[in-house]
């Protein structure tokens, strides 16, 4: 039993109590004393209610589920009717525009990608926030990319025919982010300024400017002898680097040896989907990087080429104009935290009636008191420049549960004696009732709401549950292509921009699955852009830099002008259900669907709980490394519970996969040596048991959410290892 301390009726654990008093509080200018009244007063008011909007979720429910039961086939206008009466669909409010003030440019004036990582890694959020500026040359030498046909292999020394196609392809790229009046970035011999302006010297003897002029920013080193050039495209900067003693820069006629990009303008770190916390002791973990991460703090040490270095934040840095000016950049990316949602609760804080306190409420609180070392400028560092913290609130169900995030985040102010709407809410677009809602949602926090995203992960998760009864689902494969993902991905766009989110908040859309696929990625998820977003998530900072070649290419704000205008899409087309046409699969292809489901299952929950890990590259049954987290979790858990719930498939069949999978499982883990192999005991096995349970207990989970399981089985195995 972990050591716990009494203070304000609440009983909190003694490695959360020492962190907040010794560590989090001193320099908040706030007592002890009155934190604790603070906070309890804010759990014994609110924690009532966060359980009243859970059983609403659930009311809703047990009503569709009884609908779906007794109305087949599926009248589409009597369904529409019936959530209308019973308030899952409401009344949408009138026109309004959001009243959010103090965003940061990051969020508002910017576009570019954002990286999302779990915080309890302190290498990973240090990657993360140190990849506001990425190696154009490094992200495409070291990706698939660039091919390896014609001797471009990589190697573990440089090969310079790699090195070559690296470098057409990036020259190639400044003549579309920075085109000459004549000539190209291939032909330039040499990078001059003069007292009015930047000229490219070219092969053939001419001399150019840039088209756009003042798309030159300063320089450093001296203004006969520059060492890097800086520039801005679409509002993002790109830095032009000099070195002729470098390989690269001998072997260039002008000297250029890299080009380093504006790339994650922002972070999201994550305390909820990435990461695997359960109690206090996992927590602080959280909460402590977090807290390095708003002193400037935190660092990591780490082994690399055999080498013992010790990772901090970048600072910022600055360039001289020609006019004698000095601009300075900053070197990190603007850091969101994301709270956990209304579901969960942790021990970490047991309430005065015995029970365990809302998880959101505990994040709430903690994560904005520790940003208050940000906002009073306690560390070497700034994350926002306009005195905000910005929270992203997950998993909320509809306006009501939004309004209460919003009442929460004003409680918090109050506590910690802040300006009302100091903290900004992010909100996830990643639940039906959100989805179909969204007007209301964004309007229950309209003067605090700096971010929408569409987490199409979740919301394909929450899909699958909310109409489990209404038939068996699509192959999960097929589900991607029903009409409900491309409206509600359009949706979110649309409505953002009716209510003012241009150039004053932040519309984001999902993630890029699979870290080794950038050729993929920069092939396709110049979509994400061209949809009208302003962000798009990105699973590494390579992924980041590469991206960040999409926003040179659309100018978002100009395109969102366009969008605003066009027919928005039909929230009829978000409401089918991606239910399949015939069920008329061959025992070869429901076996094929769910291998694939149990391997990413298994594949996931035994990193989770085994080690405690929240996210992980996984490989899929192709051995493709896909980013698995709890999302993808959730929609392969709902997918299989849908077909075993409509008689797709068998107890037996789902059984047999899951053990065949997990011997799959096994073996590509075989190379770790702390790795625990489920199939040597699947009845004993704690992982193995909470995967199958995530399957046959999948139906009954609220909401088709997999934490409540994953909690339970990690808390297990924790207490079989110490």
């Amino acid at each position: 039993m972990a050591a716990t301390v009494l203070v304000e009726n609440l009983t909190v654990s003694q490695c959360l109590f020492d962190f907040i008093e010794y560590e989090a509080l001193p320099g908040t200018d706030i007592s002890s004393s009155h934190f604790w009244q603070a906070f309890s007063s804010i759990i014994n008011d609110l924690g009532p209610e966060n359980k009243n909007l859970l059983l609403k979720r659930d009311t809703l429910q047990a009503s569709i589920d009884d609908y779906h039961r007794g109305n087949k086939p599926l009248d589409f206008s009597h369904y529409k009717n019936f959530l209308s009466e019973i308030n899952y669909l409401v009344p949408q409010v009138e026109d309004f525009h959001i009243n959010t003030t103090n965003v940061d440019n990051e969020l508002a004036l910017m576009a570019g990608p954002q990286l999302v990582v779990p915080i309890m890694n302190a290498r990973f959020a240090l990657n993360a926030v140190n990849a506001r500026w990425g190696s154009l040359y490094d992200a495409l030498y070291g990706s698939d990319v660039i091919s390896d046909e014609d001797g471009a292999q990589p190697n573990k020394a440089y090969n310079p025919v790699r090195g070559k196609k690296v470098i057409a392809f990036a020259k190639d790229y400044l003549d579309q982010a920075l085109p000459l009046v004549s000539g190209s970035h291939e032909q330039a011999v040499g990078y001059h300024l003069t007292e009015q302006q930047l000229m490219v010297s070219l092969a053939d003897g001419q001399q150019s400017p840039l088209k756009t002029p003042s798309a030159f920013i300063g320089f450093t080193g001296s203004i006969n002898n520059p060492e890097a050039l800086m520039f801005s495209n679409n509002g993002l900067h790109l830095n032009l680097q000099f070195n002729d003693n470098s390989a690269i820069g001998q072997e260039d006629a002008a000297g250029l040896s890299d080009i380093m990009l504006e790339s994650a303008l922002t972070t999201i770190m994550d305390c909820e989907d990435s990461v695997a916390a359960v109690d206090g002791e996992d927590k602080v973990v959280a909460y402590r990087n977090w807290l390095g991460l708003m002193t400037g703090k935190l660092s990591a040490t780490l082994n690399k080429n055999g080498k013992t270095i010790t990772r901090t934040m970048n600072s910022d840095f600055s360039v001289q104009t020609l006019n004698g000016d000095t601009v300075t950049l900053k070197g990190r990316s603007l850091m969101f935290i994301r709270n956990v949602g209304h579901l969960m609760t942790n021990n970490a804080i047991i309430d005065s009636q015995g029970n365990e306190i809302p998880e959101g409420i505990l994040d709430a609180m903690i994560t904005s008191l520790v940003a208050i070392h940000d906002l009073k400028g306690n560390g070497q560092y700034s994350n926002s420049s306009e005195g905000s913290i910005y929270i992203v609130k997950p998993k909320m169900h509809g306006p009501e549960e939004v309004a209460f995030a919003n009442t929460l985040f004003s409680r918090v102010e109050t506590a910690l004696s802040l300006p009302q709407n100091t903290i900004k809410m992010g909100i996830m677009d990643e639940e039906r009732r959100t989805s179909v809602n969204l007007k209301n949602c964004i309007f229950a926090a309209k003067d605090r709401v700096a971010f929408i995203n569409t987490g199409f992960l979740d919301r394909t998760g929450d899909e699958i549950h909310t109409s489990m009864m209404a038939g068996a689902m699509a192959r999960k494969a097929d589900i991607k292509l029903t009409p409900w993902i491309g409206a509600y991905e359009d949706n979110n766009v649309d409505v953002g921009l009716a209510c003012g989110f241009s150039k004053k908040a932040q519309i984001g859309k999902g993630m890029w699955p699979i870290p080794d696929q950038m050729s993929n990625m920069l092939a396709t998820k110049i979509n994400h852009v061209e949809a009208g977003a302003n962000t798009a998530w990105v699973p590494s900072p390579t992924a980041a830099t590469l991206h960040a070649i999409h926003y040179h290419r659309v100018n978002v704000f100009d395109l969102q002008k366009k969008l605003a205008k066009r027919l928005p899409a039909n929230i009829d087309d978000i409401l089918t259900i991606p239910l399949a046409e015939n069920t008329n699969w061959t025992d070869a292809e429901i076996s094929q669907e769910l291998d694939n489901n149990c391997q990413g299952i298994l594949g996931y929950v035994v990193r989770w709980i085994d080690h405690g890990v929240g996210c992980s590259k996984v490989p899929d049954i192709n051995n493709v490394g896909l980013m698995e987290d709890r999302a993808t979790l959730r929609i392969s858990s709902q997918h299989i519970a849908n077909w075993l719930c409509h008689n797709i498939c068998t107890t037996e069949q789902v059984l047999t996969s899951l053990k065949k999978m997990a011997s799959i499982v096994d073996k590509q883990n075989a190379k770790d040596a702390s790795y625990q192999a489920m199939s040597d005991d699947f009845s004993n096995n704690i992982a193995f048991k909470a995967a199958s349970a995530l399957i046959f207990e999948g139906v009954t989970q609220a909401n088709g959410y997999t934490e409540p399981l994953l909690h339970q089985y990690r808390l297990a195995k924790k207490r079989q290892l110490s």
